[in-house]
């Protein structure tokens, strides 16, 4: 029952913030749709922190590995989501920073949530994900670590949310 809500709680989101044109939103409206997925049990941290940061950070991609194919943030380790395990990172020490990110951070917060719930103490999530990270013009790798622009948009209402410094692949 609670997936059944959890599926028409997004939908709802997705219909009542979603712009109407790929690209075309303000930064208030991403803002808006960004803080909607946050339940605020994993502290946020922004792009523009993360990038001045970036080294003092283990950063977790908690997409699905085609996601992460597609691009990644460089040196984001994948663990994803669906099949999310414990034993993915079991050599990353409890004491670490640890930064969590997704599309738009929904995901990454309930993986940040179990990270918290194992025993991990410095878990953050990176707010707005790697749609906020792209829309800030930072640079990503693909699976062969190679730059690209691509991203992976999640679906054709999420990747609605990716300015044009990225491309929207599905």
């Amino acid at each position: 029952m609670k997936y059944l809500y959890l599926f028409f709680a997004i939908i709802f989101l997705q219909c009542t913030t979603a712009p109407k044109v790929a690209g075309q939103f303000t930064d208030g409206e991403f803002d808006q749709m960004a803080t909607k997925m946050a339940s605020g049990k994993v502290r946020d941290i922004t792009v523009t922190d993360l990038k001045a940061h970036q080294s003092d950070y283990i950063i977790l991609d908690t997409r699905e590995k085609e996601e992460y194919e597609i691009s990644h943030i460089a040196g984001a380790i994948w663990v994803g989501y669906d099949d999310f395990d414990l034993k993915r990172v079991k050599e990353i020490s409890k004491t670490a920073k640890v930064i969590t990110y997704c599309s738009v951070g929904y995901r990454s917060e309930r993986i940040g949530e179990k990270l918290q719930k194992a025993g991990f103490r410095d878990v953050y999530n990176l707010y707005g994900s790697i749609f906020s990270w792209i829309n800030e013009d930072y640079p990503l790798v693909n699976g062969e670590n190679k730059p690209t622009d691509k991203v992976h948009g999640y679906n054709k209402r999420w990747g609605k949310w990716v300015k044009d410094s990225g491309v929207v692949v599905y």
